[in-house]
């Protein structure tokens, strides 16, 4: 199949929602096609009637099958587009016209066996690609644990900061928070090392599997054909498939600390918002999509059709002193909240890898809550507040709070910060 040709025959098979190829592919009463999970996910966050993404017609049903002949033609896509890869001028190297089999570890790029013998990289360790890829793997889930345990030191220290700060706080309240902290710590580490572990004995597994499928093809047919009829492999594939790992997603609990609230509305301001804009494109929240994507993800909008973000600002900005305020983001799945400064207020691009901003951003990803800060994303490993978020800024010492007002608890802080322009409160939330 010719590229035009093989673009053409994607095309029709692509939900307008993820811009991917159907997976579970469902056909509802007008007649428009979208990925089950997709029109599930629309119609959630949609506030309006479940209608047709496209058309907006209300369906009359809402209970639909999935469309079998559809879900093959996709998958045969799928299928198409991996074969139109693997065969692109990409996967071949012009020089010596074979595969780029060969991944070499040192410059981080894929070669064909003659380039990997030449002086610029004989002296470099290669692997085969899949062999790579798994090792990339396990890499990515060690550097998981790394990134847990950093989290936990810096959450110690946001911790740390309230109690100090407060001098009704009780000592004790502390100890024990810090302690929770650490044995939950110690939990979750336990289940991502024993993912890594499991992780690394199957990428073994599958390398032995390769190795004897490799000398089984050059035996003799009769052999082969014996072989083939005892099925030495199946039973070993299903024990691997059905004992890949689960992803562990971390989530620690956020104990109350009391009186908190109450102290922090002494310095309790009214934010008046203004400068109030409606978007249909906001970079800050595609470039985090884009990250949470990977760097082999697709280049594509991650934003849904028809998509709304509702952004405003304070009408005044902070300089000094200590300022604390509440914002309401109950009902809303996908916000970003924070402090930013006049010039970020004032650009069009607004993206994330901007100087000047302090934000908590929550994005929802196939049902599931996630917090991040900015810039550099981190990850927040704690739950989505349902109701009031608290920010406290104490200008003058560098440090930006925020808080679930119902559990009187801490979700992340900026700590050490060296604030030396005008920050301004702003709010932006997004529909669907």
């Amino acid at each position: 199949m010719d590229s035009d040709t093989l673009q053409v025959f994607q095309s029709e098979l692509t939900c307008s929602i993820c811009t991917k190829c159907f997976l579970d592919p469902v056909t509802i009463d007008c007649g428009h096609s979208f990925c089950r999970p997709c029109l599930s996910l629309c119609w959630e966050e949609s506030q309006t009637p479940r209608s047709c993404p496209e058309c907006r017609e209300i369906p009359e049903w809402s209970d639909f099958k999935t469309n079998i002949a559809l879900k093959r033609l996709a998958s045969l896509a799928r299928q198409a587009r991996a074969d139109h890869d693997h065969s692109s001028e990409e996967q071949i190297c012009v020089t010596h016209q074979e595969a780029k089999g060969l991944f070499c570890e040192v410059d981080q790029t894929l070669l064909c066996g003659p380039c990997s013998e030449l002086p610029e990289h004989a002296a470099h360790s290669h692997s085969p690609i899949h062999r790579a890829a798994e090792e990339s793997r396990v890499g990515d889930a060690s550097q998981a644990v790394w990134d847990l345990e950093n989290y936990v030191a810096l959450r110690k220290a946001m911790i740390t900061v309230q109690y100090q700060r407060i001098p009704l706080l009780l000592h004790e309240d502390e100890k024990m928070h810090l302690e929770a902290l650490e044995q939950e710590a110690k939990e979750i580490c336990q289940q991502l090392k024993g993912s890594v572990f499991t992780m690394t004995e199957q990428a073994e597994s599958m390398r032995e599997m390769y190795r004897e499928l490799t000398e089984m093809c050059h035996k003799p047919d009769m052999e082969l054909l014996q072989v083939r009829k005892e099925d030495p492999f199946s039973e070993r594939e299903t024990s691997v498939q059905l004992h890949l790992p689960q992803p562990v997603v971390p989530e620690f609990n956020v104990w109350p600390i009391p009186g908190l609230i109450d102290w922090l509305r002494q310095f309790q301001v009214y934010i008046e918002l203004h400068n109030e804009r409606v978007t249909h494109h906001l970079p800050v929240f595609e470039d985090l999509r884009c990250l949470l994507a990977g760097p082999d993800g697709p280049d594509v909008d991650y934003t849904p059709p028809r998509s709304i973000y509702f952004l405003s600002w304070g009408a005044e900005s902070f300089t000094s002193g200590q300022h604390y305020w509440e914002v309401d983001v109950a009902g809303c799945c996908n916000w970003a909240i924070g402090l930013c400064n006049d010039s970020w207020a004032r650009e069009s691009d607004m993206a994330l890898d901007s100087k000047g901003i302090f934000l908590l951003l929550c994005i929802k990803e196939n049902s599931q809550h996630s917090l991040f800060t900015s810039f550099p994303p981190l990850p927040q490993y704690v739950k989505k507040p349902l109701g009031q978020v608290g920010m406290f800024l104490d200008y003058d010492g560098g440090i930006l709070s925020f808080y679930d007002v119902a559990n009187s608890s801490l979700i992340c802080s900026f700590l050490y910060c060296s604030f030396s322009s005008p920050l301004k409160p702003f709010l932006c939330s997004r529909y669907p």
